[in-house]
């Protein structure tokens, strides 16, 4: 199965943001256990040191949990197509429109978010964590 998850969960788990945090590190214990692929976008990963940097002041430990966080989540690129695609989808949002167009263009089976109604209208399905993982465990 892949996924690719979005900002907020990534912030989630570096940020140790609860309630959220539990159900957001056991999605990326089981890309880290080999029973998904975990994949992010390139936009995404600024946003992410964006956020990080801002709240603790450290670019050079910000820049840390980037390396780190390269090491368990693939990182996949923005095309020009996407940003076409992302220009023809009913999504009010430009940057969830190129979200999910990423995601359609990569196939994968699941935009994993906290955000689910800002992909409504999205080619691929967005679901939170905890939906994720309860659907993910009674498949297995």
């Amino acid at each position: 199965m892949k996924v690719l998850i979005d900002t907020n969960v990534i912030i989630d788990i570096l940020e140790y943001r609860e309630p959220f945090f539990q159900d957001s590190y056991r999605l990326l214990q089981l890309g880290l256990q080999g029973h998904l692929d975990a994949l992010m976008s390139a936009g995404a990963v600024t946003d992410v040191y964006y956020i990080i940097n801002r709240s603790i002041r450290n670019a050079l430990k910000a820049k840390e949990r980037i390396f780190a966080l390269k090491a368990l989540i693939s990182i996949c690129d923005t095309t020009a197509l996407d940003i076409d695609t992302a220009l023809s989808l009913n999504i009010a949002d430009f940057e969830d429109a190129v979200i999910a167009a990423i995601a359609k263009r990569e196939r994968v089976d699941y935009i994993v978010t906290r955000n689910e109604a800002d992909y409504i209208d999205s080619p691929v399905p967005a679901t939170s964590p905890n939906r994720f993982l309860k659907q993910f465990l009674e498949g297995q």
